[in-house]
């Protein structure tokens, strides 16, 4: 089981999948997503270690926006843990308006942030690969896309020696099970069984369980 330290800060990263509603008045709103459930397992099984969590995620964000706010979003908030979910976005902004980021960019972007937050926080990183659901015949082109930004984040894990949770796999065997729109309907944002799902493997990762 990965040592969790007390009084830990885990800062939950990404886009509207981390997002989910969260209410951007209040500092501390999780929104009602895979964060919210992880945050609260997590903080029911570990009450001796007052865990805090925080959920900066913003709907539509590419690596490109999570760089742009990083100071204020990630560092001046100085986290003992750091969950990043990014790169459907990097995918959909290239089938649905025509503006795509390269596979090194995506890479180069990503690296950068996760070299900044170590030297000027010593965080620890759990990354969650970007994940999509063919539910579509349409759908069924980005993988084309997303395919090698899922790599590119793999190879991350492994330079950064991060805990890594392969949420892509994951919904791929849960959708042997129960067709993939019970999942996530439009493919990309997931349902709230979706979203257990998540937390679920979240919460297995970082406590060192199996997954699959």
């Amino acid at each position: 089981m990965v040592h969790i330290e007390h009084n830990a800060l885990v800062l939950f990263q990404g886009d509207s999948i981390t997002d989910c509603g969260r209410n951007y008045e209040e500092s501390d709103s999780l929104g009602h997503g895979y964060a919210l459930m992880a945050a609260a397992r997590l903080g029911m099984e570990s009450p001796l270690k007052r865990l805090r969590f925080l959920n900066r995620g913003i709907s539509g964000n590419r690596v490109v926006d999570l760089r742009g706010r990083w100071e204020e979003d990630c560092i001046g908030l100085d986290p003992t843990w750091v969950s990043i979910l990014v790169g459907i976005n990097e995918t959909g902004r290239k089938y649905n308006q025509g503006e795509a980021t390269s596979v090194e960019a995506y890479y180069e972007g990503y690296r950068e942030l996760l070299i900044q937050t170590r030297e000027l926080t010593g965080a620890n990183f759990i990354l969650m690969e970007p994940f999509l659901l063919p539910v579509t015949e349409a759908k069924k082109e980005w993988r084309e896309d997303l395919d090698p930004k899922i790599q590119a984040v793999r190879e991350l894990s492994r330079e950064f020696e991060t805990l890594y949770v392969p949420l892509d796999g994951i919904f791929a065997a849960a959708s042997s099970k129960m067709e993939m729109s019970y999942w996530a309907p439009d493919g990309v944002h997931p349902s709230p069984a979706g979203h257990a799902l998540m937390a679920e493997a979240w919460l297995a990762t970082m406590q060192g369980r199996s997954i699959l």
